[in-house]
């Protein structure tokens, strides 16, 4: 992997800067995230579910909202951006290990449980390819390789392994899911079918590195193009339940961060 998908930032100050449209849809994700968390003073979706043993819950979701509205505005100054980067890594990397890992293996239905860990993990992968960009000579010399080209390599692998368990809902759900196909579509169950499959396709060749860069794309426009085809006619008809206000964030915090990996791949070549 080219050592052109990082981006030094020595040399512009601390100037607002937005390297590209991946970082900024990212940055602004994060910063709706906060402001929703801040109204709310709950956990919004992306976060969820969070168990109910979580002590201080109300706290710990205002703390989550402050780190994702700093964090969006810090990783659009170019100063603070790796900070920013690092934070918000860090935050959904100890979600993962101190929430989603653990229901893994006592928590039913297990397809649902894995999409949780395939959502925080999305945001931790495009976090940490942000890291990686972002990062100063300190930071490579101190962290090594999770700070390098082979940081992103890992963090495309991560997207991967979180794409697998979005396609296998698609197959263990499709009852839930085919009726959300807009009508004017043809064949919805088949299209149901269709969308998973081509979850786990993408998702087995970031991990293995073939045709990484295409899957990425793919999968990134398939995100998209839920949001807008699914998502959209129901926000501007006011028919969404309080449960899909909240999917529709997450949908559109996912294009983020899929929109992010694509980018990583920009220097690198389409077959491993």
């Amino acid at each position: 992997m080219s050592d052109a998908l990082i981006d030094s930032t020595d040399s512009a100050g601390g100037a607002f800067h937005i390297a590209s449209a991946g970082h900024a849809l990212l940055a602004a994700s994060l910063i709706w995230l906060g402001a929703l968390g801040l109204a709310k003073g709950t956990f919004v979706q992306i976060w969820q579910p969070a168990p109910s043993w979580i002590p201080a819950r109300e706290a710990i979701a205002y703390l989550l909202a402050i780190i994702s509205l700093a964090s969006g505005l810090g990783l659009l100054w170019r100063r603070s951006a790796a900070v920013a980067a690092r934070v918000i890594l860090a935050s959904f990397t100890l979600w993962i290990v101190l929430m989603r890992l653990p229901n893994l293996f006592y928590q039913r239905p297990l397809v649902l449980v894995a999409w949780s860990f395939g959502a925080t993990a999305v945001m931790a992968a495009a976090a940490w390819v942000l890291f990686v960009r972002f990062a100063g000579d300190d930071d490579r010399r101190r962290l090594g390789r999770i700070a390098d080209a082979r940081g992103v390599r890992i963090a495309q692998a991560l997207f991967g392994l979180s794409l697998i368990p979005f396609g296998f809902a698609h197959f263990m759900y499709v009852d839930a899911t085919a009726p959300l196909i807009p009508q004017w579509l043809p064949f919805p169950v088949a299209l149901a079918y269709l969308t998973g499959g081509t979850f786990i396709a993408a998702g087995l060749a970031m991990i293995v590195g073939v045709l990484g860069r295409l899957a990425a794309a793919l999968t990134t426009w398939q995100i998209g193009l839920f949001t807008v085809v699914v998502w959209m006619p129901r926000v501007f008809a006011g028919t969404l339940s309080e449960f899909q206000r909240g999917e529709v964030v997450a949908s559109f915090v996912l294009t983020a961060g899929a929109w992010v990996l694509t980018e990583s791949y920009r220097a690198t070549p389409s077959a491993a």
